[in-house]
This record gives C-alpha cells, sequence and structure tokens, in this order.
C-alpha cells in the first residue's frame, strides 16, 4: 500500500525533564504523518470537512522501543495498510537520523458524516485518490 515520510525535529516543549519526548506526543507526530500522507494523495482535512466528512480515530496503539530526544530529526513513515467501506488503517514507524527504530504505531480511524454523526461510505473523489 502507498506510504509517505515526513521529518520533523523535535522541539524542547516536547520532552520532559529528562529531554525525552513525552510519549503522548507520538500521537500527535503519527496524526502529523496522517495528514501529510492524505495532503500527499491529494486529499485535505479541511476539504473532508467543508464537505462534510470526520476522520475521526477510533483506535490507536503505540510501541516504544528507544527514546526520541530534544532536537533529533525524526522520520515519521506513514503506511495505509486498509480500506473498508467506512475504516481506514494506518502503520507508522518513527526512525531518528541514525535510522534507528524509535517507535511504531498503528491506528483505525472512520469516516463519519458531520450531520448525523454516523459513519460514512468516503467519498468517491476520496476512494479514487487513495486507491490510485
Amino acid at each position: 500500500m502507498k506510504e509517505h515520510e515526513i521529518k520533523i525535529r523535535v522541539r524542547y516543549s516536547e520532552t520532559d525533564q529528562m529531554g525525552v519526548v513525552y510519549h503522548g506526543n507520538y500521537a500527535q507526530y503519527f496524526e502529523m504523518g496522517r495528514v501529510e500522507w492524505l495532503r500527499n494523495m491529494g486529499i485535505s482535512y479541511k476539504w473532508m470537512e467543508d464537505n462534510g466528512i470526520m476522520l475521526p480515530v477510533v483506535s490507536l496503539t503505540m510501541n516504544y522501543k528507544k527514546p526520541a530526544r530534544y532536537d533529533d530529526l525524526l522520520t515519521i513513515k506513514t503506511k495505509m495498510l486498509k480500506l473498508s467501506s467506512v475504516k481506514i488503517e494506518f502503520d507508522y514507524e518513527i526512525t531518528n537520523e541514525n535510522n534507528e527504530l524509535l517507535t511504531t504505531g498503528y491506528s483505525v480511524l472512520v469516516f463519519v458524516d458531520m450531520k448525523t454523526g454516523r459513519p460514512t461510505a468516503p467519498p468517491k473523489y476520496i476512494l479514487d485518490l487513495m486507491l490510485e
């Protein structure tokens, strides 16, 4: 399946007193990867929301291998695993400048109609872009 990479630098505010990235920030890193993965496919969250579609996370798993530290340059690799009638699943890998695997993750998101609050099939436009 399709994958996309972005690079980010760990900011001081993302670390604890030991200079290690606080564990809760990895969810934000995964979100950054996912948003840019979608943008790379020609889809923006803003466009989806403007067209009545939300894409909330319904499941998130993270496995910490090694710590990321202040000022590290991280590579976030995002890969779509599966696209079903209402769900999309992603895998993530975060590595440092030495290409050491730091963290892995997996998330499930559901397409939701903003008017009804119920799961919905993604619009054909989105399906076409994701499945190219």
